[in-house]
């Protein structure tokens, strides 16, 4: 599927908007589009879970109970780290979370990715949590 006039450059800026995409989409709620960013056999793998497929991981970050007290959440992405072979890649990134009570935990996306016909799309994204605010919002989470 390799476009044989494929641009690095055109693939790392669709792999950013990709983190983007992911991010943004999940901060607003818009769970179907968050998932909507996975290929059709991907994985979502977070503390205690492990859905496959976008249908699994909209139905998994659905489940469960939210704190009613969380009522603002942005992720914040940095220092991207992406590597591209052909029609896969790999990308590495610190995620920040704050919440409407400040600083609420950090960690790392480990991403395997994979160039579909929709374009690129997580094969895999592993959810590392390195750190978690004492009143965090969020349930706790296992780290690494």
């Amino acid at each position: 599927m390799a476009d044989p006039k494929a641009d690095p450059a055109t693939d790392r800026d669709a792999i950013r908007d990709l983190l983007a995409c992911y991010t943004y989409n999940g901060d607003r709620g818009r769970v179907a589009d968050l998932a909507a960013c996975f290929a059709a056999d991907g994985v979502l793998e977070y503390p205690g879970n492990r859905p496959v497929g976008p249908a699994a991981i909209a139905a998994s970050l659905t489940s469960g109970r939210r704190d009613p007290r969380l009522t603002f959440v942005r992720h914040h992405i940095t220092n991207p780290l992406i590597r591209i072979d052909g029609d896969s890649a790999t990308a590495r990134s610190y995620f920040t979370v704050h919440s409407n009570f400040g600083p609420d935990h950090s960690g790392t996306y480990d991403d395997k990715l994979v160039r579909t016909l929709e374009g690129w799309r997580f094969a895999h994204r592993r959810v590392r949590i390195d750190w978690q605010a004492e009143a965090s919002l969020f349930a706790k989470m296992a780290t690494r």
